[in-house]
């Protein structure tokens, strides 16, 4: 009932002669929060790559740690191994030279006391640089695995956002070459629709063929209830000199972003926390304005796609 009663009001202002201060003020702040959120995903997204590859340089130089000090308990090793067959050579020769002069005993009774405290000097620090290798070593795992389980988690969500992008271009493919484009690019999904497809000229009433791409768009949206859906609204250049409801390119841009948006929240499996409209006038062109050609391309509906990354973050912070 509260969302036919907001739904009803959401009409009865936009049919009305003129938008309230407030209403405009109102979506100026949220679009300027909009762009807040957007820039803090964009910082997110840069360190989340910084993490990684920290987590990556961590790992090769324990790497590196694991195999000197595997090296140094090779030579220890063999510095044991030589010094306990010397202590054997000389135990031979002191049964030997037993018979001998009591001198010659007392000398080799010495050198066997101080080649069996060598022994046992080397003995200690081989199992210390053991302990400290089985350290080093069950350290490099853990950090392998964490890494391993963030690399993993990357690209099953990369995965997950090539899956939503051809979904979603399968369900669109009868509106290709009619203004539609779908790409992926920076872990998110674009889906750019120009106005041709949507408006009429000064507009932001939704056509009946604009109508049928955006619900077949929510009905792969409805699907991926953990993808936040971003509406920008975009114009070109050139002032808008319509009627009095609107104060310029940006305030259209906004009304065109809120009619996709309510369009989508007829479907009832999208979650509203999902969706966010934002309007961004003519200050984010993709072509240039000096052209029909690129104007046109410049008027157009933005949905992107973005994956949560409450899991990432998660990862991130037992690193």
């Amino acid at each position: 009932m509260i969302k036919k009663l907001s739904l009803i009001a959401l009409t009865l202002i936009l049919t009305t002669s003129c938008v309230s201060k407030k209403i405009y003020t109102d979506l100026e702040d949220k679009y300027a929060n909009l762009k807040k959120e957007n820039r803090k995903l964009a910082d997110s997204n840069r360190d989340l790559e910084t993490t990684l590859n920290k987590a990556q340089n961590d790992l090769s130089k324990l790497q590196q740690d694991y195999d000197k000090t595997l090296a140094q308990r090779n030579k220890l090793q063999t510095d044991y191994n030589a010094t306990k067959s010397n202590l054997d050579n000389l135990k031979a020769s002191y049964d030997a030279l037993e018979k001998n002069s009591n001198a010659s005993i007392a000398a080799n009774s010495k050198k066997n006391r101080e080649l069996l405290a060598q022994l046992e000097a080397k003995e200690q620090a081989l199992a210390a640089e053991n302990a400290r290798l089985e350290k080093i070593k069950k350290e490099l795992e853990s950090r392998s695995q964490r890494v391993a389980e963030l690399e993993n988690v990357i690209a099953s969500k990369d995965a997950a956002m090539t899956k939503l992008k051809n979904a979603i271009s399968q369900a669109l493919t009868n509106f290709e070459g009619k203004g539609l484009t779908v790409e992926q690019r920076n872990g998110k999904v674009y889906v750019s629709m120009e106005n041709k497809l949507l408006f009429q000229s000064g507009s932001w009433a939704v056509g009946t063929q604009g109508k049928q791409a955006v619900k077949q768009l929510g009905s792969v949206l409805a699907d991926n209830p953990e993808i936040a859906i971003l509406i920008e609204g975009h114009t070109d250049n050139v002032p808008y000199k319509g009627n009095s409801q609107l104060s310029g390119n940006w305030d259209l841009s906004t009304k065109r972003a809120t009619a996709i948006v309510n369009i989508l929240r007829e479907n009832s499996s999208i979650n509203p926390e999902n969706l966010t409209a934002a309007g961004r006038g003519e200050f984010a062109p993709i072509a240039t304005n000096d052209t029909a050609e690129g104007k046109a391309k410049n008027r157009r509906i933005e949905v992107i796609l973005t994956p949560k990354l409450d899991e990432i973050s998660k990862l991130l912070n037992d690193i």
